[in-house]
């Protein structure tokens, strides 16, 4: 087969995207299919659409797949829904992505949390799906050498985020950070955030450190001993994922996908108890140190779903063919669609600006 992933490729320290897009290439290469992340081949099997014209790590738009299908009508399109507007604070996300589950054929939820979500702004009944969570490189973020605590030394804490945003925990980051300034939290525990932080916050009691990726940062993981997110609103993630799969307990918030992701791998917190269960961590540890060994949200598991969902898929094309009945030529019709796709990235990033600049004097 041939897939393309509408995802560019960068290296270094980056989103969840593009951690997924470098898991998923290298092991459809490795079973012997082609990987491409455009649409320039006419014989494209499947296209995936995991990145959106609004983000800088989109190579084409869903638009282009709706045209390329019009020329290619076996092709295959699946949209991984791994957005939503809560975790931002936005006001224009649910809609692209009910706007583009509808030109799908087939649909994966990172989380089972985002269907009944989407489908209250009017994403398709019947579309078909699957839930596919994310997994970590085994091969990079591994318990292997990994810091045990030792009970003499500070309970080390840390989370890390590339995303900026306030909503990627910062409440409780800010919270954390206070208590440290009572000498019976200073004298247990010690936090360190990694990525990159809003404007204007204050981490005085916070080791702050620029953002990392791949063993780098794994590295960096094994020298604590808890991992906390407190991100709200996550699709799904892959910080925690990768916290956990280098055997680090999980303090988690109830939110979004992270229940799913980690219950049973440590302890959930909310807004309103996070000092008693950071307590509880501390008191528990050994527990969990345990219980964590035999977390499995692996990159290599994450992407043998994804290769069992296309060879399925593909063996049932015919079910996915589009019978052209525009009255329109279809050579007419194609180029619509890529004008359409041309101008309704402008549109976007208009509105973005413009929920940017409402969010900011309100």
């Amino acid at each position: 087969m041939k897939i393309s992933i509408n995802c560019k490729k960068i290296e270094g320290p980056y989103g969840g995207v593009i951690a997924f897009f470098r898991s998923l290439e290298g092991h459809l290469l490795k079973n012997g299919h082609k990987v491409v992340n455009h649409l320039n081949d006419n014989d494209i099997d499947i296209i995936i659409i995991v990145a959106y014209s609004t983000w800088s790590t989109a190579s084409y738009s869903y638009l282009d797949a709706k045209a390329y299908k019009v020329k290619n009508s076996e092709t295959i399109i699946i949209h991984r829904i791994n957005e939503c507007d809560e975790r931002k604070g936005t006001n224009y996300m649910n809609k692209l992505l009910v706007k583009v589950a509808k030109e799908s054929d087939f649909l994966v939820f990172i989380a089972s949390w985002l269907e009944p979500l989407l489908k209250k702004n009017g994403l398709p009944e019947n579309k078909p799906s699957e839930i596919i969570l994310n997994g970590a490189d085994e091969s990079i973020f591994n318990a292997k050498e990994k810091k045990i605590w030792n009970k003499k030394e500070k309970l080390k804490i840390v989370t890390h985020h590339w995303g900026g945003g306030y909503l990627k925990g910062h409440a409780i980051y800010q919270y954390l950070n206070k208590l440290l300034d009572n000498p019976n939290y200073d004298s247990k525990f010690e936090f360190t955030f990694i990525g990159n932080c809003p404007p204007g916050l204050e981490y005085k009691n916070t080791h702050i450190k620029s953002p990392l990726s791949g063993i780098a940062l794994a590295n960096e993981l094994k020298k604590h001993h808890v991992y906390l997110t407190a991100s709200l609103n996550e699709p799904a993630g892959m910080h925690h994922i990768e916290g956990a799969m280098c055997g680090l307990p999980i303090l988690y918030i109830k939110s979004g996908a992270l229940p799913e992701y980690c219950n049973g791998y440590g302890i959930e917190f909310s807004r309103s108890n996070f000092k008693e269960k950071l307590n509880k961590m501390y008191d528990n540890y050994d527990f969990w140190a345990k219980k964590i060994n035999s977390y499995d949200k692996t990159a290599r598991k994450m992407s043998n779903t994804y290769h069992n969902l296309f060879e399925k898929l593909y063996e049932n094309r015919d079910d996915f063919e589009l019978h052209y009945d525009s009255m329109l030529p279809k050579n007419f019709y194609y180029s619509l669609l890529k004008i359409k796709s041309f101008f309704s990235n402008y549109t976007l990033r208009i509105r973005i600006l413009k929920s940017a600049f409402i969010r900011k004097i309100t």
